[in-house]
């Protein structure tokens, strides 16, 4: 027997359980489904297009954040996934990528995702190991190796996508001071207004998500993202409805959405 209360949420879960099914089939079939224009994630071939022109490196990091980390931990997944792609382009241009590390556990898989890329644009003797930088666990100790690389190497474009906290002022502000073209992406709210003012483009809390998705077009990964929109919609609605219904003094349909 169901629970009381719990009947309105599994209907909300089976719709969006479908929904996720239906767009990953459908893209299987090569019809995959269109998202929203990024204008960061798209800027991000300009940049590196523009460092390699200039004859100069790209710095692409994915946040100070562990990947244990429950809370943070799916910002530095996110921008693991932007750097599988930075990489692969940045192979295939033959520009240099260099990685800041502040975790020792995500060094051997920003390693590992660095060196794939190179290998699947067949340019495997391209990769250089000493570019994927583990810098220091210390928040501040890791900034400041960070600005002095930016500064040494002359950074052509700076992506930085994942968690971030008091380090992205300084970052963002090095980045801009040697002339690096800049895309950041962050889901902490309380950092967001730093990248926002200080680099060119700058990804807003659920964007890094989609990030993977969207760079990647993968059909399952598309297909999850478009029904996740999907269930928000439905939920939008349901409190607007919920409003409505509680303004107008009709209890039926909250009942109903109570089962």
């Amino acid at each position: 027997m169901l629970q009381s209360g719990r009947v309105s949420g599994l209907i909300y879960l089976l719709i969006v359980a479908a929904s996720a099914l239906y767009f990953i089939k459908r893209g299987e079939k090569g019809n995959i489904p269109e998202i929203r224009r990024v204008s960061g994630l798209d800027a991000i071939e300009e940049a590196i297009g523009r460092a390699t022109e200039m004859g100069r490196p790209v710095f692409c990091s994915h946040g100070i954040s562990g990947l244990s980390d429950a809370t943070y931990g799916p910002q530095t997944i996110a921008g693991l996934s932007v750097l599988n792609y930075v990489a692969r382009l940045c192979a295939r241009y033959a520009t240099r990528v260099i990685v800041p590390v502040r975790q020792v556990s995500v060094y051997p898989i920003a390693r590992e995702i660095v060196e794939t890329a190179y290998k699947l644009e067949g340019k495997p003797e391209q990769f250089r190991p000493e570019d994927i930088v583990y810098l220091s666990g210390f928040q501040f100790g890791y900034s400041l190796g960070y600005m002095s690389l930016m500064e040494r190497e002359r950074a052509g474009a700076n992506i930085m996508v994942g968690a971030y906290w008091a380090e992205s002022l300084q970052l963002s502000e090095t980045g801009a001071r040697v002339g690096a073209l800049q895309v950041s992406g962050t889901a902490n709210t309380h950092q967001i207004p730093f990248f926002v003012v200080a680099t060119d483009y700058t990804l807003i809390g659920e964007e890094i998500y989609a990030a993977g998705a969207y760079l990647s077009k993968d059909p399952a990964m598309v297909g999850s993202i478009v029904a996740q929109d999907i269930g928000k919609f439905i939920g939008i609605a349901l409190i607007v409805l919920g409003v409505i219904v509680g303004l107008s003094g009709t209890n039926y349909i909250v009942k109903l959405l109570e089962m």
